[in-house]
C-alpha cells in the first residue's frame, strides 16, 4: 500500500503517463515532489529575472518565443497540468480536451506585458499549484484519468509541471544564452 509521503516521494511509473511526457519527467529529481516545485521556481525566476527589460521580446530564432512569452507559456501549462490532476483527483471518470500551445501561447498576451509582471503571474500559480499538490493523499495521487485522448494519474500530472519547468530551464540555459549566477 502507498502512502501519503510514499505518494509525494516516488516517481510515477511508466504506465502513469504516455511516453512523450517522459522528456519531462526524467529531468525530475527522485524525491519528493512538493519540494521539488517549491525550490526549483525561486531557482528559474532569478535566472528570468537576470533578463534585461530591453531583451525581454528576444527569442533566439524567428519565430519561437521570446522570453515573455515562455514565462507565460510556463504559466499556462501549470494551470493546465495542474487544473487536469484536479479534475482527474475529483471526478476521473470525464476526459478532458487536448490543447494546442501554439494557439494558447499568441493568444496569452504574454508578448506585450513586462517579464516582471508574468514572473509574478507564475509566482501565484505556483503557490496555488504547492498548496493544491499538499491537499492530495495517497489514494488521490494514484487515480487515473484522460486528457488529450491520453492516460495520466495525478501523481503523474504533478511531475509533469516540475518536468516542464526544468525542461525549459535547460532551453534558455543552451538556446536564450542564459547564465546560471
Amino acid at each position: 500500500m502507498t502512502t501519503a509521503i510514499d505518494a509525494v516521494a516516488l516517481r510515477p511509473e511508466r504506465d502513469e503517463y504516455d511516453d512523450y511526457y517522459e522528456r519531462y519527467l526524467s529531468l525530475v529529481p527522485d524525491g519528493d515532489i512538493s519540494l521539488t516545485l517549491a525550490r526549483s521556481f525561486p531557482q528559474t525566476r532569478e535566472l528570468l529575472e537576470s533578463v534585461p527589460m530591453s531583451r525581454e521580446a528576444w527569442s533566439y530564432e524567428p519565430g519561437k518565443w521570446s522570453f515573455r512569452e515562455v514565462v507565460g507559456h510556463l504559466t499556462d501549462m501549470e494551470r493546465v497540468f495542474a487544473g487536469r490532476a484536479l479534475w482527474i483527483a475529483r471526478d476521473p471518470e470525464t476526459a478532458l480536451p487536448g490543447f494546442e500551445q501554439n494557439i494558447w501561447a499568441p493568444n496569452s498576451n504574454a508578448r506585450h506585458r513586462p517579464l516582471r509582471e508574468l514572473l509574478y503571474e507564475w509566482a501565484s500559480v505556483r503557490a496555488a499549484s504547492l498548496t493544491l499538490v499538499q491537499s492530495f493523499d495517497a489514494e488521490t495521487m494514484q487515480r487515473a484519468g484522460m486528457a488529450s485522448g491520453l492516460r495520466f494519474t495525478v501523481r503523474s500530472l504533478i511531475w509533469m509541471i516540475a518536468g516542464h519547468e526544468l525542461h525549459h530551464r535547460k532551453l534558455l540555459l543552451e538556446r536564450y544564452g542564459l547564465a546560471v549566477s
